[in-house]
């Protein structure tokens, strides 16, 4: 059985908080009504609305100081702004607060029954949006349990046996299971892989945004990479300008989008080659250059690159064990920064990733 969707309705005006039940009640709504703006927030926390009416004009708490407060309540209420007073600002001011709707007084019984509608439609679909999200988050923690937990065992077991310490491994034996190792390998990577896209929220990324220096970030990933880059004897440069501005973003997530890029880079370089890392200011952007001198991507490939689990069909140049995931992540996070990505490349001479990310302009640097 269908739930009865519940309003509130917080008003001075007791007409308009009458005219407004009656429209109400004939639809099959249950309503409730609160004269000023503190009775109306604790009926919210008592009741639980999917939908309340709010008028800009009352004595005491303002509808505007109501709506804020409603949203820290419960963001999932549908919030629609009534008043007398209606300006363009005022609408705009409030759609900022996070009303979904601004309806000017007098309005007739149809147009509040249109735009009721229309806001628990959106409920709906908001709540319909936060289920999936929890069963998704939910899939990611079995997927991080249930799967990786008993291939970490697995892996580990491969290494005891190969050591020799589980008795003497034949040739033969050891072949089979070495192959064996390399495929778990590269499914525990597939899955890191997963995960780490599957918990990159551009929403949350945006909400974390703050000021940071960019240039200890892409030396921390440049570290991280050291070893590898040694295992091909890739020499590894950065070149950077003196008192280079802030970026507005996070700091873990864009390691992570650099340490992709680098990876990436001494994968598929060639042994003895480099990998450059060149920084610089270019208009509104701090821009970043990746340069490798490797095996280098084909025309026709380049628009799919940083799709998810795309990989390259030329075999000569596919890496070994990788998931097609690196790239799709590195997008996924330089568009959450408000950032774009390019890539120049040649086969058999080398790629450039470049990235451009918005840099933070002196009033905007938090104190």
């Amino acid at each position: 059985m269908r739930r009865t969707a519940k309003i509130l309705i917080i008003d001075d005006d007791k007409s308009i908080c009458d005219s407004c039940t009656q429209v109400y009640a004939k639809d099959g709504y249950s309503v409730d009504i609160a004269g000023d703006g503190l009775t109306g927030l604790q009926k919210v926390k008592e009741l639980k609305p999917d939908l309340a009416l709010i008028d800009l004009k009352m004595p005491g708490m303002s509808g505007m100081e109501v709506l804020e407060e409603i949203r820290k309540i419960d963001p999932e209420i549908v919030l629609i702004v009534i008043t007398g007073y209606a300006t363009i600002d005022s609408a705009v001011e409030v759609m900022k607060k996070g009303a979904y709707d601004f309806l000017p007084k007098p309005f007739t019984p149809d147009e509040l029954r249109i735009i009721t509608k229309r806001a628990l439609e959106k409920r709906n679909s908001l709540i319909e949006v936060h289920r999936l999200q929890k069963m998704r988050e939910g899939f990611i923690s079995m997927v991080s349990h249930q799967l990786r937990t008993p291939l970490v065992a697995v892996q580990e077991y491969f290494e005891v046996i190969l050591g020799g310490m589980a008795g003497e491994v034949t040739k033969e034996q050891r072949q089979m299971l070495e192959r064996s190792k390399i495929r778990i390998d590269e499914l525990l990577m597939l899955i890191k892989d997963w995960l780490n896209l599957s918990k990159i929220d551009s929403n949350r990324i945006v909400d974390k945004l703050e000021p940071v220096e960019l240039i200890p970030i892409l030396t921390e990933a440049l570290n991280l990479v050291k070893t590898l880059a040694k295992q091909k004897n890739i020499n590894l440069k950065m070149d950077v300008p003196m008192d280079l501005p802030m970026v507005l973003g996070d700091r873990e997530t864009l390691k992570q989008a650099f340490l992709n890029l680098l990876d990436n880079g001494i994968e598929y370089g060639k042994d003895g080659g480099s990998l450059t890392i060149n920084v610089k200011e270019e208009n509104e952007n701090i821009v970043v250059d990746i340069s490798d001198n490797g095996v280098g991507i084909k025309v026709e490939e380049l628009p799919f690159i940083f799709e998810q689990f795309y990989q390259t069909k030329d075999q000569k140049t596919k890496r070994t064990g990788g998931t097609g995931l690196g790239l799709s992540i590195v997008k996924k996070i330089i568009d959450a920064h408000y950032g774009t990505i390019k890539v120049i490349s040649e086969p058999g001479k080398g790629s450039t990733f470049t990235v451009f990310l918005p840099r933070v302009k002196n009033k905007e640097v938090k104190k």
